[in-house]
């Protein structure tokens, strides 16, 4: 008995090693710690990667003798960046910022539809920027993050 209990604890603990994730935005403990406007900033900072990787991608591309190796890395650090877009998006603002309205209050519920439309559209957005080299993904995402920006602090209310 004792075995299959230190076989089955030993399995989960190596389950946990092999298919962990990493947690990039928040821990989702309302500490109070993180800054809304710092947030926006990241996001910022990530497309700004993003664009530089597109960039150097293709500009190596359009050498005669490729390198491989830093095509494959800009490639990387591209996709990685409109993950870290993704994450703050998704884990920060959609989950723990942006508070669920009933559609009674009409105006409220209007502004709540709007703000979430906008993360939701930079979710796609940073999405298709992973598929290509596209700079038009990026000027759309840095409109994207431009409109959230001025509807969620339009009332100032958010110093978290």
């Amino acid at each position: 008995m004792k075995k299959k209990l230190f076989l089955a604890a030993f399995a989960v603990l190596l389950v946990s090693f092999v298919f962990r994730t990493a947690v990039f935005a928040h821990c989702e403990v309302p500490c109070g710690i993180y800054h809304d406007k710092t947030r926006v900033d990241l996001i910022r900072e990530h497309i700004d990667t993003i664009e530089k990787s597109m960039n150097e991608i293709t500009k190596l591309s359009k050498e005669g003798d490729k390198n491989y190796n830093q095509i494959v890395r800009w490639v990387q650090n591209k996709d990685n960046h409109a993950d870290y877009i993704q994450e703050i998006v998704s884990q920060y603002f959609m989950t723990q910022r942006i508070k669920p309205v009933e559609p009674a209050d009409s105006a409220e519920y209007k502004d709540y539809i709007s703000k979430i439309t906008l993360l939701h559209q930079m979710l796609i957005t940073a999405m298709k920027c992973k598929q290509t080299t596209d700079l038009s993904n990026v000027e759309k995402l840095k409109k994207q993050v431009d409109d959230f920006e001025k509807l969620y602090f339009k009332d100032e209310k958010h110093t978290h």
